[in-house]
Formats: structure tokens, sequence, C-alpha cells
């Protein structure tokens, strides 16, 4: 049997958990992962939070809810076997009034019905009890939600794959792919690598390159940009671990929050505005051609239209810290705006489809011998050695074709 030859486009946390997935289960496969950047996890895996989810929100049954339970699990082991960082400093879920008791308790029947353990249902002084300068009228209160670096598990998987016989190509910005002849060929400024099979797990830039592996237009990538504030040292002491509102149901993103570090530090955020470029960390970053991309995909105009006041609301608290504070406070009312400072933001690789509806579950798509990642959004990265699986699993198929 010859050797075969698998290429994977994105050096993320999902792209190097595929990788080092393929080196496991078909060993003496020689695995290349192709990135445009210098190193590993550069964009989304290098700006998240570090929140290890346990499953509260997830429809049970979607993949989200199936492999967030799974790559906890394995996410936990694969760390204290590598002996990196984690901490289960637990997550409170708080409804600010009776208003968002019905929310709540909807979580709370999701998370049941997703087997995630030990989660408990606290009143005002239950939650006052867990964090003390914390308000609210009730609260879920999931204990074995954790922090982790999620940056040192990426360059671990690096390290796995490498240790297997695989190769990462930095500074490879894939500009083209074809398949012919039961090969797939990846073009990057006039170099060609070929390979039997690939996997795109692009992240911010899946949708497009997805495309040029014969996928359809949508559904399309509309970055949304979260910015953060951070505590100032002298006030981290009022949040003991994390702590998060009951989101909007219409909406993927999960609100405002405070988040607990694993290295020290708390966070609060993201908002959720949008980027007018894909790598659009900052106001100023603006890329033309990816802007008008995204404002001509008909998804992105129906979901403006049908949701513009959501993100006037979003824009306001971009600008005014005060806004930013004046929700902080709903949970810790102490929070003052000289408690906080600005932090990194990050950018959410948001698929929208065509009729302006935001995709909430994971999206993979099969094209013949190419698979691709078109959505992963969170918990993608607490989920990575679960999506890991899920893939080569699907991949099975063709590994067995390009053997006959």
């Amino acid at each position: 049997m010859s050797v075969q030859h698998v290429g994977v486009i994105g050096a993320g946390i999902v792209g190097l958990a595929v990788a080092r997935r393929i080196t496991e289960v078909y060993p003496g496969t020689q695995v290349t992962v192709l990135e445009k950047e210098d190193r590993p996890a550069v964009h989304q895996t290098g700006h998240n939070s570090g929140v290890v989810h346990a499953g509260l929100y997830y429809t049970p049954g979607s993949l989200k809810a199936t492999l967030c339970r799974r790559g906890v699990g394995l996410l936990k082991e694969y760390t204290q076997e590598k002996k990196l960082p984690y901490d289960e400093c637990g997550k409170l879920v708080v409804a600010i009034n009776e208003d968002e008791i019905a929310g709540l308790k909807k979580i709370q029947e999701k998370s049941a019905a997703n087997g995630v353990p030990d989660v408990k249902w606290l009143d005002n002084v239950g939650l006052r009890e867990l964090e003390p300068y914390a308000a609210g009228v009730a609260a879920l209160h999931s204990p074995h939600t954790a922090i982790t670096d999620y940056v040192a598990v990426t360059d671990a998987y690096a390290d796995d794959v490498r240790a297997a016989g695989g190769t990462i190509e930095f500074n490879f910005p894939v500009d083209g792919i074809s398949q012919y002849n039961d090969k797939v060929q990846v073009k990057s400024n006039g170099r060609t690598l070929v390979f039997d099979r690939l996997v795109v797990c692009a992240g911010l830039q899946s949708d497009k390159v997805a495309r040029w592996a014969g996928d359809d237009a949508g559904p399309a990538i509309v970055p949304f940009r979260g910015e953060y504030f951070q505590l100032v040292p002298e006030r981290t002491h009022m949040v003991k671990g994390l702590i998060y509102p009951v989101p909007n149901p219409d909406y993927p993103f999960l609100g405002v929050h405070y988040t607990k570090r694993v290295h020290g530090g708390v966070d609060l955020g993201p908002n959720a505005v949008l980027a007018f470029a894909r790598e659009g960390y900052t106001r100023g970053s603006i890329k033309p051609s990816e802007l008008f991309e995204t404002l001509k995909w008909p998804g992105f105009r129906k979901l403006a239209q049908q949701h513009w006041r959501m993100g006037a609301g979003e824009m306001a608290g971009s600008f005014s810290k005060q806004l930013y504070v004046k929700f902080a406070q709903q949970y810790v009312p102490e929070i003052q705006a000289s408690d906080l400072v600005k932090a990194q933001a990050g950018v959410r690789a948001q698929a929208v489809d065509r009729d302006g509806s935001l995709v909430d579950d994971f999206r993979i798509s099969k094209l013949d011998k190419v698979m691709a990642v078109r959505n992963a959004p969170s918990p993608a990265a607490t989920s990575s050695m679960a999506i890991a699986e899920y893939v080569t699993d699907e991949l099975r198929d063709l590994m067995i074709t390009a053997t006959v």
C-alpha cells in the first residue's frame, strides 16, 4: 500500500487537533499542515478567553452539545498528561431579574439533557456565597467549567504532529485549490503541493478556502470583533471564577461576561461588533475588499435588516466605556470605569446563511477528496479533540477510497 499524503489547512487549535488525530488513526500517513502565519494559533485560538465550556447552552443532540461534552473530557485528560494549566474555577450564569428566570431554567434543562455534571440552582444567597461581589436573583453554578491556555494546548498538538512525522509549513498562504485524478493541488504564491486528501480548518477564511475546493458560497463568514476590558490588578479579587449573563436565545453570542484568566487577571467582554476586515482586531483595521464581500452577501443584508437594533447597541457600547461599565455593574455593582483598562480584542468567524440566519451549530462539508470545517465557533477550542475525532471518522471513507 502506498503512503497517503493528507494536507490540513490551518494551524489553529482545530486544524492541529485534526492533524494530530490523523497521525494516530492512520499511522504512516504523511500529514502536512499549511499555515499562512509564521506560528500556530495566531488568530481565533490566540485571542481566545481560555474558557473550557461544560456544555450548558447547546441544543441537545447537536454537534456542539455532543462534541463539547466529549471534548471537555479529552481536553482535561490531555492537559493533565502534558502538564498544561487547567483550573476548574467554575461558572455562574446569573439572572439579574425575575424576567430572566425562564431563560435560566431553559439552560438548566439543556445542561441536564447534555449530561453536564453537578450543575446546581442557586438563589441570591447561594450566589453571593460563591461570588461575594456579584448581584442577581438566581444563578446556575457549573463547578466543572474551567480555564486553560489554548495557545499552549495548540503548541502541544503541534509538537505531537511533528513527533509523529508530520510537517507544519508556515508562511504558506493558500490562494488556490483544485481536484484532479484523485489528487488535490494546493497553491500558494506560485508554489504547489499535491495531496491525496485535504481537510480545511481555515477559521476566519474558511468559506473562501472551501469555495476554492468546490463548496457552496454559503454559509459566508461575517467577522465580528469582540472587544475586552481587563480589571486592574487591585480589583481582580472581586471575581473568583466566571460570571456570565443569561444569553439572548436569538443570538449565538453569550454576552459580555467576567472571565478569570488561567495566568492571572480577569477580563470583561466580549461585545460583538461588525469587523471591517476578517482579521480586524482594531476599529481602524479596514480591508475594503473583505468589507465589500461582507456587505454583498445576501445573508448579511437580511441579518442587518432583522437585527439592526442589537447591532446599534453593540456599537454604542464599543464607543462608550460608560455604557460598557453600566452593563458590567448589573453583575458586579461595585465595578467602576477606573477599574477597567482596554485588553486584547478577538474576531469571531460567524457563519451566516443566505437567508440571514446565524449558523449556531458546527458545520462540516464533504467535497469529494476534501473536507471543510465551515463553522466552528465557541466551543470549538473546548471541543477540538472531539471535532478531530469526528472529522477523522468522516474522512475514513475518503482514505479507504484513496487506498483502493
